[in-house]
């Protein structure tokens, strides 16, 4: 079994929980998503629909959103305005077509 995939997961596992953890009550719906989008990652890996390279990349833009959530945040004194919101979800939504069509293509690992 190829670690690589696994580090990646268990870094952007760590990253995703510091990140969320000092989150205000409000922000359970972006973090909610977060960590199903993160689950929808480690059983690709399990499955092998993932390989090692495409979980790497989802992984890092799931990290750079997660900074910059969490980057609005301190900018706002912990919470994000509508338009923010709408921004985060629209990334959200392309994370998870990303990962939809990750791990429906041809490659296996």
């Amino acid at each position: 079994m190829n670690r690589k995939p696994f580090l990646a997961l268990v870094l952007g596992t760590a990253v995703s929980a510091a990140l969320f953890a000092a989150a205000p009550a409000g922000a359970a719906v972006i973090r909610n998503r977060a960590e199903r989008q993160q689950q929808r990652i480690a059983r690709g890996v399990a499955s092998g629909q993932l390989t090692a390279r495409e979980t790497a990349r989802l992984e890092n833009r799931e990290a750079n959103l997660n900074r910059e959530i969490s980057g609005l945040r301190r900018f706002n004194g912990g919470t994000l305005t509508p338009s923010e919101r709408a921004l985060v979800d629209h990334q959200q939504n392309a994370l998870s077509r990303s990962i939809y069509r990750q791990k429906h293509d041809a490659q296996t690992r």
